[in-house]
């Protein structure tokens, strides 16, 4: 029989008050166990309970709430922001072992006035935004973090056609950095950095050199809700043509041949080879400087590279290719940053671009036992936060401590997740 009489307020309710026929027994338990009861306003981190429902203030500090341990199928807490400063200090919700949307990394409420009713579902998907306000397309997001970028691509080969004497060098690969202030290839100047999702995998591409007279291939990093950052293999030098377009330009042959043009804040273009004898090809364009034409008193060397400290000391990456000549005094030096010099007449010197700077290769001759060198493998370096990084890639990057960030350093493409 029901309560006779008023029920005291704080006394539970149970099945004998409800009228039989119109609620049963396990029904009112299972309706008693959704109840979402209100607590006080929260100014610091706490692991929330079933059945409770957080006005949370960040006003002062962002905070983590912290999921039950052994949740169970149709617990339900509610998460709200009281003083619409998520948006600032955002809620980091901790799945405690389980999952939220299937993954067990954390996540953020970081929309002003945003709120999230969290159903616990089962293992596999765990915890699911069942409702919320303000939260866009989900009220649940991953969190995330800067990482500053240096993303180098192949060098470009040096030239090596037949009958052709005076080759160019190879463009270097094109040159992109978010790191401080510090400039991109071209002229450009330094990009804005990337914000990685935890749990996120981005993928490393790191471009090879190119082959003689050929373009280096592409670096990249690339992942779910990235603009790609891609930069562009360097141009081939060439020997009795033009040189090719690339990341940074290469030098075009001799007979004032034209070098190739550069990439937009990525590269400059190539140097021109000069009209007849001495013959001699145009330097390799680079990350700073268009590939020296020679004027018959000046090597046709290879633009120098640019320097970055974004591990921690100053390295210079990027340098194009030298010239090759029939003059000993014309064949073009390497540029700072891994470019190699050309090779001269009599001579069996050119030089490779240096693995891992993105350097153009040297120029050398078509009808001589003197070949021209490919461009140099690029690289793709990332600066992220100690306090961020996962520690999951592939790819056997060289991982380093540079004051609070880890520098990850990738010679051959794999992977880092977030």
């Amino acid at each position: 029989m029901g309560f006779v009489g008023r029920k005291p307020t704080n006394a539970p309710l149970t099945a004998d008050d409800i009228p039989n026929g119109i609620i049963g027994a396990a029904d009112l338990a299972s309706g008693i166990s959704g109840l979402i009861t209100w607590q006080s306003v929260q100014t610091t981190g706490f692991t929330a309970v079933a059945g409770r429902g957080y006005p949370c203030n960040t006003t002062s500090a962002a905070f983590t709430v912290t999921l039950p341990a052994t949740p169970s199928v149709g617990d339900t807490i509610i998460l709200l922001d009281y003083a619409g400063t998520f948006d600032t200090n955002a809620i980091t919700i901790n799945p405690n072992g389980n999952k939220i949307e299937g993954s067990t990394d954390n996540v953020l409420l970081s929309g002003e006035r945003e709120g999230a009713t969290l159903t616990y579902i089962d293992s596999t998907q765990g915890w699911l935004a069942s409702s919320g306000i303000n939260e866009g397309t989900d009220a649940l997001s991953p969190t995330s973090y800067s990482v500053d970028f240096l993303v180098i691509a192949g060098g470009g080969g040096g030239g090596n056609e037949a009958d052709s004497y005076g080759s160019g060098g190879g463009g270097a690969g094109g040159y992109r950095n978010s790191y401080l202030t510090e400039t991109s290839g071209g002229g450009g100047s330094s990009e804005a950095s990337l914000t990685f999702n935890i749990g996120t995998v981005y993928t490393i591409t790191v471009g090879a050199g190119g082959a003689v007279s050929s373009n280096g291939v592409d670096s990249s990093i690339s992942g779910t809700g990235l603009t790609t950052i891609t930069s562009t293999g360097g141009g081939g030098g060439k020997g009795n043509a033009n040189g090719n377009s690339g990341g940074s330009g290469g030098g075009g042959g001799e007979d004032s041949r034209t070098g190739g043009s550069g990439t937009a804040n990525q590269g400059f273009a190539g140097g021109n080879g000069t009209a007849g004898s001495p013959f001699t090809g145009g330097g390799g364009g680079d990350a700073s400087a268009v590939g020296v034409t020679s004027n018959g008193s000046t090597r046709a060397s290879g633009g120098a590279g640019l320097a970055s400290s974004i591990t921690g000391s100053s390295v210079s990456r990027g340098g194009g290719g030298g010239a090759s000549s029939t003059s000993s005094s014309l064949n073009g030096n390497g540029g700072t940053g891994g470019g190699g010099a050309g090779t001269v007449s009599g001579s069996n010197n050119a030089v490779a671009g240096t693995a891992n700077t993105g350097g153009g290769g040297g120029g050398g001759f078509g009808n001589a036992p003197a070949p021209a060198k490919a461009g140099g493998k690029g690289v793709v370096i990332l600066r992220i936060p100690t306090a961020s990084y996962s520690g999951t890639t592939t790819g056997s990057p060289t991982v380093t401590t540079d004051g609070s960030d880890k520098v990850i350093v990738f010679n051959d493409s794999g992977s880092i997740t977030g």
